[in-house]
């Protein structure tokens, strides 16, 4: 993958399992994608998270707090989250930056997953499936992501599904700590 590009990136569970299944679960996988785009060379998720900086700023500002600009390896763009999969675009910010990225996520929200429903074994399909994105497809492609929900029958608009960056597209000014970077 090419540094300044912009890729879908996706990855569901193992046999269409529902692996969001709480309120909970779904602020685990967006605080990892929150942090790991960030940067390499970060404290452990799960240290960052018990800390004094978190305790005191909350979560974005003690992240923005230890973390550095250049230091980042992806630009979230936009993300969905659903019952059994993810979908994200970002924009690769160093080499090797998403794949780095997308480990670190997916890990991380195993680890967090097994410990907490008491399972072993893996809980995604494969590594991760990614596809480039043209310049001018990238609002049409936001578009298409956020439609899933109601594709999927799951809600009937965009906006009554709250774990993507819908809200930050359609009402900027109600999202007090966005995640997504708007090209």
């Amino acid at each position: 993958m090419e540094t300044d590009k912009i890729y879908h990136v996706s990855n569901s569970s193992i046999e269409g399992m529902n692996i969001f299944d709480s309120e909970e679960d779904y602020s685990k996988i967006i605080e990892a994608i929150r942090y790991f785009s960030h940067g390499e060379s970060l404290p452990k998720l799960s240290q960052f998270s018990s800390s004094k900086k978190v305790e005191k700023f909350g979560f974005p500002k003690a992240l923005k707090k230890i973390t550095k600009k250049d230091r980042k390896l992806v630009e979230i763009l936009s993300y969905l989250i659903l019952p059994s999969e993810f979908h994200l675009v970002l924009k690769q910010k160093k080499k090797g930056g998403i794949s780095k990225f997308m480990s670190d996520v997916s890990n991380s929200y195993s680890r967090y997953y097994n410990n907490r429903y008491d399972r072993r074994g893996p809980l995604w399909v494969g590594r991760f499936r990614r596809e480039l994105i043209k310049e001018e497809d990238l609002k049409k492609r936001i578009e298409e992501i956020h439609n899933l929900p109601v594709k999927s029958a799951l809600v009937s608009s965009p906006g009554e599904w709250l774990c993507s960056s819908y809200g930050e597209y359609s009402n900027p000014e109600t999202v007090t700590d966005p995640i997504c970077k708007k090209e």
